[in-house]
């Protein structure tokens, strides 16, 4: 599968104290099965995400998004440190981020202040913040952090009451890889290499997947074990969800460079449109 621990801007844990609460007014209801992370996750989320974070890596992403908010403003559901939502702010797309962690928010505070870029701490499927957007993104696999199938509705829900007439909801998600499971097991590897080995087990009757990582710290030769649970979910699923939200299908691509979406893709970028 694809790096789902990695993914998305996480959820992390830890006391309350300290937490940067923003003056940017709205409305939340902290409920949601996302699991927690912990203040050293959000610390070493860059670190381990550079590659992913590197102008060349982010380039399509930005402009397929920038080309989408056009003249708006764009909304990204768990911004988490900014690795898209501050380049994106910078290529002039004025950007709003909603992020359950207050300690991946703190991290990307670090880099560009609340004027510039007002996050709001607080639940993706339910947080409401001021006026209309041109756009409203997910990416990098994070909607499968939300565990039900309910949640997962509500988010595309709380993109709809976000979005102008017109306006557009982009997820980027993984395919789920049950083609490669071999028949009567439940696990898919999806890295080995010198210092990570990463493998996902299926829970088909919930459509849960949990990502199992062993990360080499140093040189000494221990391993730092991780895990993460997900729902998984088909792009039909998500077309119901969207038309459960008043939002109808507009594109679907296999990455953010436009590449067709056919049965072989390992992701898809799809876009919703609410209806002018």
């Amino acid at each position: 599968m694809v790096r789902l621990i990695s993914i998305g801007p996480a959820y992390a844990e830890g006391d309350m104290n300290g937490r940067q609460c923003p003056s940017y007014p709205a409305q939340w209801s902290a409920v949601t099965s996302s699991e927690l992370w912990t203040r050293e996750t959000a610390d070493r989320y860059d670190a381990e995400e550079a590659e992913a974070s590197s102008a060349a890596a982010l380039g399509p992403t930005l402009a397929f998004l920038a080309e989408l908010a056009g003249e708006g403003r764009a909304l990204e559901f768990a911004i988490g440190t900014g690795r898209v939502g501050v380049p994106l702010r910078k290529r002039g797309v004025p950007v709003v981020g909603i992020e359950l962690s207050e300690h991946m928010a703190a991290v990307l505070r670090r880099k560009v202040d609340e004027e510039t870029l007002p996050v709001i701490v607080g639940d993706m499927a339910t947080t409401v913040v001021p006026g209309e957007f041109s756009l409203v993104y997910l990416v990098y696999n994070t909607i499968s952090n939300l565990l039900t199938q309910d949640e997962q509705v509500e988010c595309f829900r709380n993109a709809a009451r976000h979005l102008e007439p017109g306006g557009r909801f982009v997820i980027e998600l993984g395919v789920p890889p049950l083609r490669l499971l071999p028949p009567g097991q439940v696990a898919v590897p999806f890295d080995v290499s010198q210092r990570h080995l990463g493998f996902d087990t299926f829970d088909l009757v919930e459509q849960i997947l949990v990502s199992h990582h062993f990360t080499r710290d140093g040189d000494d030769g221990r391993y730092r074990r991780a895990n993460s649970r997900h729902r998984y979910a088909w792009p039909a699923e998500l077309d119901l969800m969207a038309r459960i939200a008043g939002l109808e299908l507009e594109r679907r691509v296999a990455d953010w460079d436009g590449s067709p979406f056919t049965q072989d893709s390992a992701k898809h970028i799809s876009v919703w449109r609410k209806p002018a």
